[in-house]
């Protein structure tokens, strides 16, 4: 027996299908946050060059062959030259805000916080308004399909964030990795909901695979940092682009992934289950917690680079934390939050977020930045890992038990914390500085934090048409 025939055997092919799945959500969210260290820097040192192109061409006595960047185009493909402001050596720790090094470039630093953020708001974005088009899509041709593609447009996505030396070509980029995710994310669990029947094997199954989600996140933001500063900008994006080649492959040789399969499953209508005031309730939770996280990764980068000249490696490195507690909170609260109320776990989590946010307003060096992302992706992780099981459990109490409209409801409210918290978060932190952003994002935690004590004992549908005609 070779080992593609022993690979398609039912109990190893169920194996296969979460290795996939696995590496489909790794690659996506290690894409996601990968770029959010470099990107920053990256952008501000192409401005640099073409603002010293544009002052050198007004003096005639300056040729270019005395330029060094406009020696070698690779210099903008791979610069890993530092800004004015920030030092060349590595430190081990963060300067004081009061260096006079790091207001130099203060202008322009405002100027990328709006670029930045609609560059990191575009994939969410796209991926917002590619959700309702690949949900149904799955239903006419089956999961496969989508889920080649989605390897096969990601690997553009990273190939093109190797080489691109500009703004639009990077934009193009993230958004094309909208798409890509879309794809990945919606067939992906489609499959795994597919191949396991079991509830019980499904939740571990689901567990696993959302593990390479959490496994993305912690490893994207400094292996993308420490590759920047060491390697150049090019190098992180290849790797993840042969890791697509790996899973597109994979998938490829399992499924042969040509033939339409349709899959038909009728449940509560969408309109219906967005006028719900409980799942209306879990998806703001779930939007407002995620927005805040977006808008940290967007301004945080820039605010560091302002006030206390951070290098490229720590603007990865401080990312760390946030994912590991992150990991740490949906392992521990997806078993916890069953015993002692998942609605309280959701209202802590909340609360732990918005006093989280803005104490970022008051760190002074790096070593406050790494302790408050430890406690806001423990946050975000408490409330992520209790509000996906109530969607579920909602539709099971109040309507039609099929969850895939359900869990795009939750899957969009996670795409519009993620697209406006960076859109919204860039020229707000631009306008009114990044201690106000992170006030106003705190206090909205705050507020809608006492709305989750209201999936105390939600109501079934039958009990809540009583009550209605009762009154």
């Amino acid at each position: 027996m070779d080992l593609l025939t022993w690979m398609k055997q039912e109990a190893q092919l169920k194996k296969m299908v979460l290795a996939v799945v696995f590496i489909a959500l790794l690659l996506d969210n290690m894409l996601l946050s990968v770029v959010v260290p470099i990107i920053p820097s990256y952008l501000y040192t192409i401005d640099q060059l073409a603002t010293n192109v544009a002052e050198n061409s007004t003096h005639p006595t300056v040729s270019p062959s005395t330029i060094p960047f406009l020696s070698s185009s690779s210099v903008i493909l791979n610069s890993t030259s530092t800004p004015p402001h920030q030092s060349s050596t590595p430190s081990t720790g963060a300067q004081s805000s009061s260096d006079p090094n790091c207001s130099t470039a203060d202008a322009q630093l405002d100027k990328e916080n709006v670029k930045v953020g609609v560059l990191l708001a575009s994939k969410a974005t796209i991926q917002l308004i590619a959700n309702p088009i690949i949900g149904p899509l799955t239903n006419r041709i089956g999961y496969h399909i989508p889920m080649f593609a989605g390897f096969f447009i990601i690997f553009l996505a990273t190939t093109l964030f190797a080489f691109s030396s500009t703004y639009g070509l990077l934009l193009l980029a993230r958004s094309l990795q909208g798409v890509a995710g879309s794809c990945l994310s919606v067939a992906g669990l489609g499959m795994l909901a597919n191949m396991y029947t079991d509830d019980k094997e499904r939740g571990r199954a689901m567990g696993i695979a959302f593990s390479g989600l959490a496994l993305g996140l912690v490893v994207g933001a400094p292996f993308g940092s420490v590759m920047y500063q060491f390697v150049g900008k090019t190098a992180p994006f290849l790797l993840l682009a042969f890791i697509a080649v790996l899973g597109g492959a994979l998938h490829f040789l399992l499924f042969k992934p040509l033939r339409v399969q349709s899959e038909s499953k009728k449940g509560t209508p969408l309109l219906t289950l967005m006028k719900d005031p409980y799942i209306l309730i879990v998806a703001g939770a779930i939007c407002f917690i995620n927005q805040a996280i977006a808008m940290i990764e967007a301004s945080l980068p820039i605010w560091m680079m302002k006030t206390m000249c951070a290098s490229k490696w720590q603007l990865g490195i401080v990312f760390l934390p946030d994912s590991i507690s992150y990991l740490i909170a949906s392992n521990i609260f997806g078993v916890l939050a069953h015993k002692i109320g998942r609605w309280l776990c959701a209202f802590f989590g909340m609360l732990l977020m918005g006093i989280t946010t803005i104490s970022f307003g008051f760190a002074k060096n790096i070593y406050h930045v790494i302790a408050l992302n430890a406690a806001a992706g423990f946050s975000i992780g408490m409330v992520d890992s209790t509000m996906m099981p109530v969607m579920g459990y909602l539709v099971d109490l109040r309507h039609v038990p099929v969850y895939g409209t359900v869990y795009a409801i939750a899957d969009v409210a996670i795409c519009i914390g993620f697209s406006l918290g960076p859109s919204v978060g860039g020229p707000i932190a631009a306008s009114v500085g990044f201690p106000w952003l992170m006030t106003m994002i705190g206090i909205v935690n705050i507020l809608f934090a006492p709305l989750c004590l209201l999936l105390f004992r939600p109501l079934r549908r039958e009990e809540n048409m009583f009550l209605v005609e009762e009154n």
